[in-house]
């Protein structure tokens, strides 16, 4: 499928229906939106580059993984600095109560699930009866759409609404179900948490079953192991072990490839930062070019990401537990910088913030599916309810593309430590990519043995905490959907 530079949802030459230009209940544009009639309309349709791109850096600031101070604290640099930043991300880092955007800011997340979501459906609603194509075309389509609306799906339900319980989730607030193309001005109610991950699971299985193609020209279209990878990731969500380690297994018979980190280091300047070390100058490969990812989307925001954070004491500490004495996690040193970063090229004083680490790898992130999540989903499985022997093994596997003289896990680990293990792997292996982390703490805070208090200081700014299972974690639905349709609200 070729890939066009398109206006999201832009196809007023392909017109049958047109639509009204703004739907204020959802506070979603699908500007200019036509319903096409013939199958290459629909494959432009996908094509969007718009498509390709979702969620963005500010649910990071919620989590443990950032560091920010207050203002004066390294001289000449103040990038990092709580002052600094915009009034949302203070009033994520800060825990703040209520709503985080203040009036007359968007929530970039929701409008931009949901505009995907709108197209993502006259797809799904219509391509099977449109003319052209082959029947085999059209269904491929259908499932590349069901897929594409249940990753909004996923990612809105886990980031508007408390963390999936089987006990609860028939009653907890979710986010408005749309399933149609047609904008009527109705109010959209918001759905059950459990009737969300009906629908996701029920896209998922449709596309599964009798839509995705074994194999896609690239990593922006789905295949059939995208979606198992898929299932893997909401059933993990969901507590649902057993089968989030069969759809985990069966994506990894279809692709188990990753990528060697050890074969890369870094040269001065901020984008192409990352070269081969082989001295070929040949760049970390692009996301859609990286055998590990394969579904591609990719994350906004990162402006406000690379540079402006520093990493907390706590994701440092990590990278070197489990770190063999002469070991180099090529995670920290390629995607990080410690004490100082040269942003030229060539030439030019380095910035300079002794004692800190900040993130830098300017490289585009992948929040779609990979093969390292798909590892490590297996391994999480395996050691709650599986064989530990398999998780260490699939641990030592990642690690071995990761870690400079790694040596291998011994056997003599219990299940409870194999466990803790495979967090501290997720945590170090998605740090800063998506909602990983936010979900990570989200679901697992309700066990025992992870539940933490996170705290957040910016000196003279401030300090502040957040328990384990605080609905702050939870992000406000915007009030500018709110004053269209009042919707019921977690008490954040």
């Amino acid at each position: 499928m070729k890939h066009l530079n398109i206006l999201k949802a832009a196809v007023c030459s392909l017109s049958i229906i047109t639509l009204s230009a703004c739907d204020g209940w959802l506070d979603n544009k699908p500007k200019g939106f036509t319903i096409p009639e013939k199958y290459e309309d629909y494959e432009q349709l996908m094509n969007s580059q718009y498509l390709y791109r979702a969620l963005d850096i500010y649910p990071s600031f919620i989590t443990d993984d950032i560091l920010l101070v207050e203002t004066g604290t390294v001289p000449d640099f103040d990038y990092f600095e709580y002052y600094d930043k915009s009034e949302h991300l203070k009033n994520l880092y800060s825990f703040q109560h209520g709503q985080i955007f203040t009036s007359g800011n968007s929530d970039g997340i929701w409008e931009s699930a949901y505009e995907n979501i709108f197209t993502y459906n006259a797809v799904i609603n219509n391509v099977l009866t449109a003319s052209g194509g082959t029947e085999r075309d059209r269904k491929v389509l259908l499932g590349e759409a069901l897929v594409g609306r249940a990753f909004e799906y996923l990612n809105l339900v886990n980031l508007y609404a408390r963390h999936y319980d089987p006990a609860t989730a028939a009653s907890d607030y979710g986010v408005p179900l749309v399933l149609s193309e047609e904008i009527t001005g109705e109010k959209y109610p918001r759905a059950s948490v459990e009737k969300v991950y009906r629908q996701i699971e029920s896209d998922l299985t449709e596309a599964v079953s009798n839509c995705l193609a074994p194999s896609t020209a690239t990593s922006f279209d789905p295949s059939q192991g995208v979606g198992y990878a898929f299932l893997s990731r909401m059933y993990l969500y969901m507590g649902r072990y057993a089968e989030a380690l069969e759809n985990a297994n069966a994506s990894l018979d279809l692709n188990d490839a990753l990528l060697d980190y050890k074969d890369y280091t870094v040269q001065q300047g901020q984008w192409g930062r990352l070269i081969a070390a082989d001295g070929s100058g040949n760049e970390f490969p692009d996301e859609h070019k990286n055998i590990e990812n394969i579904y591609t989307r990719l994350l906004n925001g990162t402006s406000y990401l690379f540079k402006e954070v520093a990493a907390s004491e706590e994701l440092l500490a990590t990278f070197n537990r489990n770190l063999p004495a002469d070991g180099e996690d090529m995670r920290l040193s390629l995607f990080f910088a410690k004490d100082e970063f040269n942003p030229y090229t060539t030439g030019g004083a380095p910035d300079k913030f002794p004692g800190y680490t900040i993130f830098a790898p300017y490289i585009n992130m992948s929040i779609g599916f990979s093969t390292p999540e798909v590892l490590l989903t297996a391994a999480e499985c395996e050691a709650r309810i599986g064989d530990k022997d398999r998780a260490l093994a699939l641990l030592d596997r990642l690690r071995d593309m990761r870690i400079k003289n790694n040596v291998h896990f011994q056997t003599s680990y219990t299940k409870e430590q194999v466990l803790e293990m495979v967090i501290d792997e997720r945590r170090k292996e998605f740090a800063f990519v998506g909602l990983t982390r936010l979900i990570d703490l989200k679901r697992l805070n309700r066990e025992e043995w992870f539940a933490r208090t996170i705290t957040h200081s910016a000196g003279s700014e401030g300090t502040w905490t957040l328990p384990p299972n605080d609905p702050r974690y939870i992000m406000p639905v915007p009030d500018n959907v709110l004053s269209f349709n009042n919707m019921p609200q977690y008490e954040r």
